[in-house]
């Protein structure tokens, strides 16, 4: 094994131990075994997942028939940067990384041996293990992180700041959002939410080449930032009846595609209404409830494609070379850097999201 000299013997962290329960704590540093690779994480970004998780929503947690994903107790954070510092047995040439390398892991952490990883869809492997919800894979919020020997790890090149490149995950997701609706040289386009995601998706978008890029958001700072990232046109669901306004611009057919980037029950509704026939409607937002609509929307009178999107696969270097381009102003979209011991004002921060636009924690603050 490779491994910088004086690491300490124990980190602080955070643990999730159940709902509404994130401990400041400290543990053992870990130690990298063959193939696997340690991390000195410079910094983790919390995302809707991460409030959904704290707050007990269904799928995460035992409830409403599903058996709940996650293995407490954890260490939360799956969008992370760090230096490797450690490097087991066979990792180097595995992962193309050494020791001093910026590098970044994708979400999940694949098994390589089920149907899906067999036929290339790594992404929704049947064992899944995603950072921060698993025992087999620990998550970011700690000083150091092992990135297991089934990881996909990228590393990061110099064109892109430490500090930045915390954002790879979120737009990789994002980007493959965009890919999924399939958007054509002149189409409109709706992204519902300008959260970090949404504002990803928007510019994954610009480079799609759309006719009319529409940003939709409650909060005026939000949609200020979508106009910096592509947005043709910005729109306040608040102050005006966004349906009536999209119509409006498309000569009364509706959009070619709805990104649904806010997690909100009421932007599902609204994006099948302002859609187009034969429009295509992505989902990517986390929703913390059941949402119900009117499905004879989908079918009977729109034959609409409605479509899931589901972590970053193959996404990941396009993220870097977005970054690397100047594609998103990344001082304004990473709000905030906070303390380990300040998990529960981040997740607040992170649940209100009018005070913020990515939150991130990070270890010596």
């Amino acid at each position: 094994m490779e491994q910088l000299d004086h690491l300490p013997g124990s980190m602080e962290c955070v643990i999730c131990h159940g709902p509404h329960d994130y401990r400041h704590d400290h543990k053992p540093v870990p130690t990298a075994g063959p193939g696997e690779v340690l991390l000195a994480v410079h910094s983790a970004g919390l995302c809707a997942s991460d409030v959904a998780c704290w707050k007990g929503a269904f799928g995460y947690w035992p409830g409403d028939g599903m058996p709940g994903f996650v293995q407490p107790p954890v260490v939360p954070g799956h969008e992370f940067v760090g230096t490797v510092v450690g490097l087991g047995e066979g990792a180097a040439n595995k992962h193309g990384l050494a020791l001093g390398d910026v590098a970044v892991s994708e979400q999940i952490t694949p098994c390589w041996d089920c149907r899906f990883c067999n036929r290339g869809q790594y992404w929704m492997c049947q064992n899944t293990e995603i950072y921060g919800f698993r025992q087999h894979a620990q998550g970011a919020m700690a000083d150091y992180m092992v990135f297991p020997a089934n990881a996909i790890n990228h590393k990061v090149p110099d064109s892109v700041s430490i500090d930045h490149a915390v954002f790879i995950e979120p737009l990789a997701c994002a980007i493959h959002a965009v890919d999924r609706g399939n958007i054509q040289k002149g189409d409109t386009v709706v992204v519902g939410g300008c959260g970090p995601i949404g504002l990803g998706m928007i510019a994954a978008a610009r480079q799609a080449n759309p006719g009319l890029l529409i940003a939709s958001d409650l909060h005026p700072d939000r949609l200020e930032l979508a106009r910096a990232c592509g947005a043709d046109l910005t729109i306040n669901p608040g102050e005006v009846d966004i349906i009536d306004e999209v119509r409006g611009l498309t000569e009364g057919y509706g959009c070619d595609v709805f990104l649904e980037a806010s997690g909100h029950p009421s932007a599902v509704d609204q994006g099948l209404r302002m859609l187009r026939k034969l429009g295509t409607f992505v989902v990517f937002g986390v929703f913390k409830e059941k949402v119900t609509t009117e499905w004879s929307i989908i079918g009977d009178r729109k034959e609409l494609d409605v479509l899931g999107a589901h972590l970053g696969p193959y996404t990941y270097p396009r993220a870097i070379e977005m970054i690397a381009a100047g594609a998103l102003p990344m001082e304004r979209i990473i709000s905030h850097r906070l303390p380990f011991s300040e998990i529960d004002t981040a997740l607040e921060l992170t649940a209100r999201g009018a005070d913020s636009i990515k939150v991130t924690l990070a270890p010596g603050l």
